[in-house]
C-alpha cells in the first residue's frame, strides 16, 4: 500500500532528439492560418557523433601537494574530534563510577545505622 511506484525509463537508443524544435511554418489559407505540410523527400542529416562528456581533471605538482594536504589536515581533524569524544565517554563513565562508589558507602553506612 505505501510501496512508491518508480517511472520506467525506455531503453537508451542511441539517437539524441534536438533541444529546440522548430516551430511550423504557418500559411493563411482562405483567412484560416493552416500549418505547413513538408512534402520533401529528404533523409534526414546524420547524426553526428557528440563529444565525450567526460572532462579530465590535470593536476599540477602545487595542486597535488594542496590536495594531500588538505587530506591530512582533513584526516587530523576527523581523528582529533573522534578522540575528543572517545576521551569525553571515558571521563564520564569514570564520573559515574565515582559517583556510584560515593552512593554505595552512603547507603551502607545509612543501613547500619550510623
Amino acid at each position: 500500500m505505501l510501496r512508491p511506484k518508480y517511472p520506467t525509463a525506455p531503453a537508451p537508443t542511441g539517437q539524441t532528439s534536438p533541444l529546440v524544435v522548430p516551430a511550423a511554418v504557418v500559411q493563411p489559407h482562405h483567412g484560416y492560418e493552416v500549418p505547413a505540410a513538408c512534402g520533401c523527400q529528404r533523409s534526414p542529416a546524420p547524426a553526428t557523433p557528440a563529444a565525450p562528456s567526460r572532462r579530465s581533471v590535470r593536476l599540477t605538482p602545487t595542486g597535488a601537494l594542496a590536495l594531500v594536504g588538505g587530506g591530512a589536515a582533513a584526516v587530523l581533524v576527523v581523528g582529533t574530534v573522534l578522540v575528543s569524544l572517545l576521551l569525553a565517554v571515558a571521563v564520564t563513565a569514570a564520573s559515574v563510577a565515582v559517583c556510584a562508589v560515593v552512593l554505595r558507602s552512603l547507603l551502607t553506612q545509612h543501613g547500619r545505622g550510623r
